[in-house]
């Protein structure tokens, strides 16, 4: 090969034809050689998946330990009633402190995965696990903010058809906690939508 020609390239010779034969003909033609691959961008998904976990952990925990913490007892009371509020005195709030908290145990346990991820970007078999976790995750954590927003709705507004009446003016220090832990879940669900996105997209550019 012609040392003038660039590095990359690959010529190929062509056995002279018939009509060709008896004339000093050199008939080459030039392959650009595939280029290597290349798993910076891949990286850098990794890179901020691991980040998205994490914030992802943060809300979540906030969102379970606020709920779980929520207890209000108004310093007025009668011979035979104490005027309390707490969490557990509502399913749908239980199910929010549960449906969190394995929301934040799972991150925990997915962050040595995401690690991985970055040490090794072209591993398929770990975004896809991640990628089914995730996405049960995404309709677990909403399905349990949904819930409870539903109940500091009434709490907040009541309802006078069925005459479920307003507390939050009474209890005002549970039912701003309660409305944060909501809205922590909230967020930590579209932080699980933006990881199965990006696991998606992940494995969709690897073929």
């Amino acid at each position: 090969m012609d040392s003038s020609k660039r590095e990359g390239e690959t010529a190929i010779n062509i056995p002279e034809s018939k009509s060709t034969k008896g004339k000093n003909v050199a008939h080459t033609t030039t392959v650009m050689a595939p280029p290597p691959p290349r798993g910076g961008w891949k990286r850098g998904v990794s890179i901020f998946d691991f980040i998205l976990r994490i914030s992802g952990l943060v809300a979540a925990l906030a969102a379970t330990t606020t709920m779980g913490t929520t207890d209000e007892t108004l310093p007025f009371f009668t011979q035979f009633f104490q005027f309390q509020a707490s969490y557990d005195d509502l399913p749908a709030f239980t199910f929010f402190v549960v449906a969190n908290a394995i929301a934040s145990g799972y991150l925990v346990l997915s962050l040595p995965f995401s690690i991985v991820g970055i040490v090794r970007p072209h591993a398929a078999g770990i975004k896809l696990l991640l990628l089914i976790f995730d996405t049960t995750m995404v309709a677990f954590t909403a399905a349990a903010a949904a819930a409870a927003a539903a109940i500091v709705y009434l709490a907040h507004n009541g309802n006078s058809k069925t005459n479920w009446f307003a507390i939050c003016q009474q209890f005002n220090d549970f039912c701003q906690r309660i409305s944060g832990a909501v809205v922590a879940s909230f967020i930590a669900a579209v932080i699980f939508i933006f990881l199965v996105v990006l696991s998606a997209v992940s494995l969709h550019r690897r073929h």
